[in-house]
């Protein structure tokens, strides 16, 4: 007889930060889990026994949004005592349980991410529109350079990922910008405040220009592109699995 609960809570985190604090966090069982598959920072899975449970299962899926880190999560669990007794023993103590344990436990998880995404630092890039095609910048100096990338930058401690994303395209393009919506996230090499290993990201909102004139300040080149010659571009390891995402906008836009 097997049992289900789901739950979903929006973690105010990007992506790798959301999954790796869930990780530092576990579980909030008292069942003995083992991890059997993990795909670092979008899902991973356990599985475990106990007492009266034959079988338990947490799955989780992390999902970037705009406003941070969707999670899913999935327990299922079985248990060796059959019918109405079983039914009545995940009734009155298990569901319960599972429940009260579980909305402890993603609080403490939101808090935890939110705390730890103040002193990560993070990167927001633009895939700035007109009509059929995107602007693309080519990196002018560093270990990247010559290669392509959407502006944009790091986020500043305590300012938000959208008004980075503003003062950057202003800094490095002269130009004026109007966000529109979410378009993906990649996760970096990433550095905490202090320079310690972090869990860094890469988040992208695609946007139009609404004034000032374009000016490469930073880049050796700016170029509009259409979606079939994204490909043919040289890009950056973090700006290229993007590309499907960007593709995909210019063909409905």
């Amino acid at each position: 007889m097997v049992f289900q609960l789901r739950f979903t809570t929006l973690v105010e985190a990007p992506l790798t930060v959301a999954h790796d604090v869930a990780r530092v966090l576990g579980r909030p069982w008292p069942w003995a889990l083992t991890e059997v598959s993990a795909d670092r920072p979008f899902a991973d899975e356990f599985h475990g026994s106990g007492g009266f449970m034959a079988q338990v299962r947490h799955t989780r899926r992390f999902h970037p949004t705009g406003a941070g880190t969707l999670v899913d999560e999935q327990v299922e669990w079985d248990n060796r005592v059959p019918g109405f007794l079983g039914r009545l023993l995940d009734q009155t103590v298990v569901r319960r349980h599972v429940l009260t344990a579980m909305q402890a436990h993603l609080d403490l998880f939101a808090a935890a991410a939110q705390r730890r995404a103040e002193d990560v630092v993070q990167v927001v890039g633009a895939a700035l529109v007109d009509g059929d095609r995107v602007l693309v910048a080519r990196r002018g100096s560093g270990g990247l350079a010559g290669k392509w990338e959407f502006p944009g930058g790091k986020v500043e401690r305590g300012e938000s990922e959208l008004a980075a994303l503003v003062r950057e395209c202003q800094e490095e393009l002269a130009v004026d910008i109007t966000p529109q919506a979410f378009l993906g996230e990649v996760p970096l090499p990433g550095v905490v405040a202090g320079g310690e290993p972090g869990a860094s990201t890469l988040r992208v909102w695609w946007g139009r220009i609404t004034g000032g004139v374009l000016v490469a300040h930073e880049h050796s080149e700016v170029r509009w592109v259409t979606a079939g010659e994204l490909e043919d571009l040289d890009w950056i390891p973090a700006d290229r699995p993007l590309l499907p995402a960007v593709r995909a906008l210019l063909a409905r836009l």
